[in-house]
């Protein structure tokens, strides 16, 4: 299998799941000390200048009618309502338990294409998916409210919420990465990021006036290093390998956000807590294992 995808997109794969775990630890840091809006601006705004810079490497468009409409859409997905969702949410929970509900998100992805592309689903991935969502559920209800996570329940909603819109972004990447680079849907992403968000941030919240040098290399870091290399790794990989496939390397993002979430920010989940992570992961692993898909309808007719 491996040989068939290659070792280059499995590595590109894997790279991004390491970098979007560390998101969550560089936003909880830069929240700190920065507003949450400005801080997305700002990380859209670098990442839109690297493009910028590196513009002469765009790769061919290949634009055919009506594809306006799904780019527009993928945007609005990601980094879009992705990001205000994901900002509340981090304001709320703590980075642990936020990169936990993003376990969910190759089973949302595998409903997703079954509901709307209608590809071939199976019974125990449905069974996967709701022991997931039981776990991810009582990992929310059993979170106490502390320095890390003041309002657990409603962050981890909100949590689930991104994931809905980055669900739709796989979704939309998928479908386009044929006709359009790694490199441009990834600078589309940054750019229409920082219009969309300088309004927000100048309305809604006040200009941050004193910021560390380490908020500003954090939101250095989430910009260049995340928006554009985590994006561009992924939809890159993406492009070499089918979306259900890609969409199971996000798995790898819950251990990741947990060893650096130890590591960097102290945080810990309670003895319950582990029992629900159990929980979601045990889910995870059953909609992976292979069984029969019930076969499609003979009166189906797919485009």
């Amino acid at each position: 299998m491996t040989d068939r995808i290659g070792y280059g997109a499995t590595a590109s794969l894997v790279l991004a799941m390491a970098l979007w775990g560390s998101a969550f630890i560089g936003l909880k840091i830069a929240f700190e000390e920065i507003p949450p809006l400005w801080v997305i601006f700002g990380r859209m705004l670098f990442g839109s200048l690297v493009f910028l810079l590196a513009w002469r490497w765009r790769g061919s468009i290949d634009y055919r009618k009506g594809d306006w409409a799904y780019l527009l859409a993928l945007a609005v997905c990601e980094p879009c309502l992705y990001f205000v969702f994901e900002a509340l949410a981090l304001e709320r929970t703590s980075a642990s338990q936020a990169g936990m509900i993003t376990a969910l998100l190759p089973l949302m992805v595998a409903v997703g294409a079954f509901l709307f592309l209608r590809e071939r689903t199976s019974r125990t991935m449905i069974g996967g998916f709701a022991l997931a969502l039981v776990g991810a559920v009582w990992l929310s209800l059993a979170g106490d409210a502390n320095e890390h996570a003041p309002a657990p329940l409603a962050g981890n909603l909100l949590e689930f919420l991104a994931m809905v819109c980055g669900t739709g972004y796989m979704l939309l990447v998928k479908h386009l990465a044929n006709r359009y680079s790694a490199f441009l849907l990834t600078a589309m992403q940054a750019f229409i990021g920082t219009l969309f968000f300088l309004p927000l941030a100048l309305w809604f919240e006040p200009l941050p006036a004193d910021v560390s040098l380490t908020g500003w290399l954090t939101v250095l870091y989430l910009g260049v290093v995340v928006t554009v290399g985590a994006y561009g790794l992924y939809n890159h990989g993406l492009s070499r390998m089918p979306a259900s496939r890609a969409s199971g390397f996000i798995n790898l993002i819950p251990v990741f956000t947990l060893v650096f979430a130890w590591l960097l920010l102290d945080e810990r989940l309670n003895a319950t807590q582990v029992m629900a992570a159990g929980l979601v992961f045990a889910g995870v692993l059953l909609s992976q294992l292979r069984s029969r898909p019930p076969a499609p309808p003979p009166s189906v007719v797919l485009d």
